[in-house]
Parts: structure tokens; C-alpha cells; sequence
């Protein structure tokens, strides 16, 4: 059996396939062709040698919800919601996350004042019908949608999360009266209240659902016309996959199907390494991404703001906690106004790409700064299928960089690099010291094509003392794809006071979410379900996320939950207050299926190691090279080890280690570099 998977990264698509029974890989890449992204997907198949006959499972991942949303290309969506509501979506909510900058500004509804209608009725928060579904009003608010042209529509009732009831009606209206809108209904995507930041979420779904299952519909039908013929899986945020079907219905939720992928490895091979405590680290030709993993499980958050927490748009569905920056391998290097070097968030991407693709950029990127440093072979790039322009690279940094800034063209070089890895660094600070943990006590993975370049910079800046470089590293969020299980995590407002919270009405709640979650399961042999209760203080606006067991839940076990809640807090927060009244808010509830795990081949032993070849690489003195021996990664066997300054080569990327770093061939494969130069 061959299994599949293949991520779309904004420079990149990258392909890795595993045969179960001759425990072996495959990998390819090739260019991301951003006009039609399946056309890259075939073309890494081809490229694979793999027969598509032969494949039993694909799962992909891509950037097409979240591209979709940033470039505002979605559909023409309009909004019905109750009568009294209709300027929710578009004020948001009152707080101004940025006091002192001027040119502030909030979030660009998806959906204008003029597509939002408004009907009569009236759900109170318990549930109740205060006053009846007026459906005169409905009829009104579709022939007025008709009338817009719109091709989808989102509905989001006031109070729905709790009774459905109205937004049910509507919706089988909107779907009668127009079968080719589509449609999205907010208690079918988000059953928690806070009515700004669930209309959001349902318009965001609606706004991208036309593309997005166009997107899936065609890749299925291409798939299908060269001969694949079975199971298609499509990667989510929430660090599982799922089928098309859900994934058509519920686009939003695979905003981030991409670099979770590579969280999910981490997780899987640290605990495989005995180290529970990881931070993934990716960096990939566009953006670079940091999550952090405890006790061998990622970080899931209960949404992001799609765009930034100032302006951006909320997206409240369960995810693994990510941090982006605009730091990858294309990012553009600039000098602002006043005479500032920056690095990005612009990226060449795959099209122009950086100077040294060859492919008509004119800009310096972070990779040309690499080859500029000899860090980057320019003769052996992909394995040596790419040749890199290195004196074009060179003309880019001096004409571009160097001489406005009065600077040496290695300094200028070396310069990019240095206020990347600062971006990035921020980014691993914001998953661990901002959560209330230390970096010292976690390992750092790096993948992506351009992670293992420049993670030991990182890990220095931040006193990190060991890192992993594990297998696959530029396709590791495609290996981390070919490991995730099947999830599908739902949420529901449950409010009350924990002292006096009915029991036997959460618990029935809790039985009949994990029921439908479970339906939605491909893989249902092995299903595992897992609970979390949202809990606050008293007076407080939000919550910590805190794991139950259902038993807890039947044996109304109000004091090993308020410990738990405290516990949790007082790491989060080196505070708490067992005295201080709790309330429940919301519960959540996720059901995994467990698919067949993979056993990877072994490798070859050995005790020592040997370099290709030397090369010259600027390191930390721009006045002089270093004549730095350059290793064969395919070459390194279990057991083997070596002291930086050291170049290790592979397909797809390159490690960069330094005086005084230490690396040693784990039994799987990794290696793990322990960071010289830390007091």
C-alpha cells in the first residue's frame, strides 16, 4: 500500500509518499504554479515516479481557504440575521488594539451593509422563542439576495448556538429558493456564543465556500482523470484531516491545513526521541511559522484573526497555535525611508522568485543572501536539478543593499540574514515565553526548505541548547500529513456556575457532541473522544480550556475539575485563586480516529563520519570565509558525529552549524545538535 501526501507552500509544492510494504520513500518538488495550483499537484506526481494506480490514501494540504480570504477574491456573499443585528458584523467589537497609531483601522467587512438583511423573530438566550420566526421577512430578505446576485449567503441568528430553530427554517428557505448559493449556517459552524466573532466565522466560511469546493471538486475530478482511485483526505487546522465532503461544507476549518503538518511530525518523532517538550520551528519560502508542543501534544488555540488581532477577521474554530511572520526564504530585503534595512513580509514567491531562481526577480531575498554566503551551494541545489544564479545573487544584495548603505556586500549579506533570524526568534518567543514557558526546556525541530539554515542562529539567540534535524526536513510537513489522524473537534455555549452546574444535563450534551463528531469519522475503529470544559473566574471575559473525562462529567466530580481549572491557571498565569467562584462557558469536544501507524525503515550504523567535500562560507566574520567541511546527509549513518563549524546537504535544504555545535546521528535517522557557545 502507497500512501500520499503533498502540501502547496507559496514557493513550493512539495510531494512525500511511503510504501508500507517495502517500507520505503518517495519525494519530489517542484515549482508552486500559483495559476493553477492542481497543475502543481500532478506535476509532483509525475515528477515521484509513483504510480497513481497504485495509491491507496492522498492527503493534502494547501493554501487555497486562507489565499482566498487575504486577497478578498471570494464570493459575492450576503448576510441575513435577526432584526436589530444587522450592524454587528460591520462594528466589531469596541476595543482599539492599537491606541496610538494613527492610521489604525478595522477589520474590511466581507459583506457589506447593503447585502445584510435583517428578518423578524426573536431567540433569547436560554432558548426560548420570545418571538416567532416572521417568515414574510425571509421570503423578502432571499428575493432581495436573488435580486444581488449573491453566490453565497450566511446566515447568523441572534441566540442560534443555543436553538437552532429559526436559523433551520431560514436556511431551508434560502436553500429552496436558491440551490445554487451557498449556503452557511452559523449553528452548523460555530455553536458558541459571542455574536460578532460567530458571524464572522460563518460569513468567512460562506465567503470562501465557492472556491474552496471548487477548489476540492477539481482536485478530485483531476485526480480521478489520471487514474487515482482512492481515498482523498484533505489536512485541517486543527491538526487532523478530513474528507472532502467536510471539508466543502466546512472550508474555514482548513485555513491552516499546511504548516500544521509539520507540528504533527514534530510531536510524533520528539516523543519517538524521548523529548516530550518540543517547539516546531518552519520556515518555508514565504512566511516562517513557530508552534510549541507540551508534554508531546501541540498547542490547540480556539481560533485566530485571519489577517492580525487588530484588523484582522476572526476565524473561532479550534486550531493548532501557530505564529507567522513574513520571514521565509523569498522574503524581500528593503531599505525603508529613513534608510532601514527590513526584511519582508513581501515575498518573490515561486513566481518571480529570488534573483538566483533564474526566473526574473530583481529583489534580494533571504536565499539569495544564503548563496551570496557560499551557506548555499549553487551547484548542488535540489540535489543539483536547480542551478542558482550565485553572481546574480551577488549584483541583487550589492546593487540593492550594499552600496546605499555604504556596506561590504557579505556584511549586507550577512545583514539580511541577521534581521531574519531576529523575525523569527520573535516568533519562537511568542509560542513558549509568552505562554509562560522557557525555550531553554524545550528542543527545537527545523523544517521547511529553509529551517535547518538558519535554526542554530535561532536557537543561539534564544539559549535553546539542543536541536533536531529530522528526516525529510523540506518535506516535513507533508510527512507530518502522512501521520495525522483523523479529527473533528466541536464546541457548544454551555453557561453556568461550576457550584451549581446541572451535571446530568452537561453530561448529555457532552455524549450527544462526541456522537456527532464520531459520525463524521472515516477511520472509526480505533476512535478516541476528548472533552475540555471552557472555565473562568467569575467577572472575567475569558477562559482556560480544561481537559475532563466524561466519568468526571457522570460523577459530578466538582472538585477534581475546579483543581484541575487551578492547576491550570497557576501555570499559565503563576497566579490563582481556589477561593474565587468558577463559571462553565463552553464545552468542547473532539473526536479522533486513529489511523494505522507507519514503521519507518531503519538505517545503517556507524561511529564515524567523513565530509564530501570543503567548501568557503561566511559565518559569524564576513572578513573571511571559513574552509568549512560540507557533509552528505544520505551519507550519515546511526551512531556518527561531528563538531561545527559544519555544512550538512540533502535534498531539499541545508543545515548550517557553527563553531562549537555538536552533532550526533540519532538511531531513527534525526540529528540532533547540541548548540555550542551557551552560558
Amino acid at each position: 500500500m502507497i500512501v500520499v501526501a503533498i502540501d502547496i507552500g507559496g514557493t513550493f509544492t512539495d510531494l512525500i509518499g511511503f510504501d508500507t510494504e517495502a517500507q520505503r520513500f518517495m519525494q519530489a518538488k517542484s515549482l508552486t504554479t500559483p495559476g493553477n495550483l492542481n497543475q502543481g499537484i500532478v506535476d509532483c506526481l509525475n515528477k515521484s515516479g509513483i504510480s497513481i494506480g497504485q495509491i491507496a490514501e492522498l492527503i493534502h494540504g494547501s493554501t487555497t481557504a486562507i489565499n482566498t480570504l487575504i486577497e478578498r477574491k471570494g464570493a459575492k456573499t450576503g448576510l441575513i440575521v435577526t432584526r436589530g443585528t444587522r450592524d454587528v458584523y460591520a462594528i466589531g467589537r469596541g476595543n482599539r488594539p492599537e491606541s496610538y497609531n494613527l492610521f489604525f483601522h478595522r477589520h474590511r467587512p466581507l459583506v457589506p451593509r447593503a447585502l445584510t438583511f435583517e428578518v423578524s423573530g426573536r431567540m433569547l438566550a436560554s432558548g426560548q422563542v420570545h418571538e416567532a420566526l416572521d417568515l414574510a421577512t425571509v421570503a423578502a430578505a432571499i428575493d432581495q439576495l436573488k435580486a444581488q446576485g449573491c453566490e453565497a449567503v450566511a446566515v447568523c441568528l441572534l441566540h442560534s448556538y443555543v436553538n437552532p430553530g429559526h436559523e433551520k427554517a431560514v436556511g431551508q428557505a434560502v436553500a429552496k429558493a436558491m440551490p445554487d448559493a451557498y449556503l452557511s449556517l452559523s449553528h452548523e459552524i460555530l455553536r458558541e456564543y459571542r455574536e460578532f466573532e460567530r458571524m464572522s466565522t460563518t460569513v468567512v466560511n460562506a465567503y470562501i465556500g465557492p472556491t474552496v469546493g471548487g477548489y476540492v471538486s477539481g482536485l478530485e475530478s483531476n485526480l480521478a482523470k489520471i487514474g487515482f482511485a482512492g481515498n482523498l483526505s484533505i489536512m485541517r487546522s486543527n491538526g487532523g484531516v478530513m474528507t472532502p465532503a467536510v471539508a466543502t461544507t466546512r472550508p474555514a476549518a482548513m485555513m491552516e491545513s499546511g504548516p500544521v503538518g509539520g507540528i504533527i511530525a514534530s510531536a510524533r518523532f520528539g516523543r519517538k526521541l524521548r523529548l516530550t517538550d518540543v517547539i516546531s520551528f518552519d520556515m518555508g519560502g514565504t512566511t516562517a511559522k513557530a508552534s510549541l508542543i507540551k508534554d508531546g501534544e501541540p498547542t490547540l488555540a480556539p481560533g485566530y484573526y485571519v489577517g492580525g488581532y487588530a484588523s484582522g477577521h476572526p476565524v473561532m474554530l479550534p486550531m493548532i497555535d501557530v505564529v507567522e511572520v513574513g520571514a521565509g526564504g523569498g522574503s524581500i530585503a528593503w531599505i525603508d525611508e529613513i534608510g532601514a534595512l527590513k526584511v519582508g513580509p513581501t515575498s518573490a514567491g515561486a513566481a518571480p522568485g529570488p534573483i538566483c531562481y533564474r526566473g526574473g526577480g530583481t529583489e534580494p531575498t533571504i536565499t539569495d543572501a544564503n548563496v551570496v554566503l557560499g551557506r548555499l551551494d549553487p551547484d548542488n541545489f535540489l540535489g543539483g536539478s536547480m542551478k542558482l544564479d550565485a553572481e546574480g545573487a551577488r549584483r541583487g544584495v550589492d546593487r540593492v543593499i550594499a552600496k546605499p548603505l555604504g556596506m561590504e556586500t557579505m556584511a549586507a549579506a550577512k545583514a539580511i540574514i541577521d534581521i531574519g533570524v531576529s523575525k523569527m526568534s520573535l516568533a519562537v518567543r511568542e509560542v513558549s515565553v509568552e505562554k509562560g514557558y522557557d525555550p531553554r526546556d524545550f528542543a527545537l525541530f527545523a523544517s521547511g526548505g529553509a529551517g535547518p539554515l538558519h535554526v542554530l542562529a535561532i536557537a543561539r539567540e534564544l539559549y535553546i541548547p539542543k536541536v533536531v534535524i529530522p528526516l525529510f526536513p523540506s518535506h516535513f510537513s507533508a510527512l507530518g500529513m502522512l501521520l495525522a489522524d483523523e479529527r473533528h473537534d466541536y464546541v457548544r455555549t454551555f453557561y453556568a456556575d461550576l457550584s451549581r452546574v446541572d451535571f446530568t444535563t452537561l453530561a448529555g450534551v457532552q455524549a450527544e457532541m462526541a456522537d456527532e463528531a464520531r459520525a463524521n469519522l472515516r477511520f472509526r475503529g480505533d476512535a478516541e473522544v476528548q472533552t475540555k470544559l471552557d472555565i473562568r473566574y467569575v467577572g472575567q471575559e475569558f477562559t482556560l480550556s480544561v481537559p475532563v473525562e466524561p466519568a468526571m462529567l457522570r460523577s459530578q466530580d466538582r472538585a477534581a475539575i475546579r483543581e484541575a481549572f487551578d492547576a491550570l491557571y497557576e501555570h499559565r498565569y503563576s497566579q490563582s485563586s481556589p477561593e474565587e467562584p468558577v463559571e462553565v462557558v463552553n464545552i468542547r469536544v473532539a473526536a479522533v480516529g486513529k489511523r494505522a501507524p507507519l514503521v519507518f525503515p531503519s538505517i545503517a550504523k556507524s561511529t564515524g563520519a567523513k565530509p564530501a567535500r570543503k567548501r568557503p562560507v561566511y559565518l559569524d566574520d564576513t572578513s573571511a570565509p571559513v574552509m568549512c567541511p560540507v557533509y552528505e546527509r544520505e551519507d550519515l549513518a546511526a551512531g556518527a558525529g561531528f563538531d561545527g563549524p559544519a555544512i550538512v546537504q540533502e535534498h531539499g535544504t541545508t543545515t548550517v552549524m557553527f563553531a562549537g555545535d555538536s552533532c550526533a546521528v540519532a538511531e531513527t535517522g534525526e540529528l540532533i545538535i547540541t548548540v555550542g557557545g551557551l552560558q
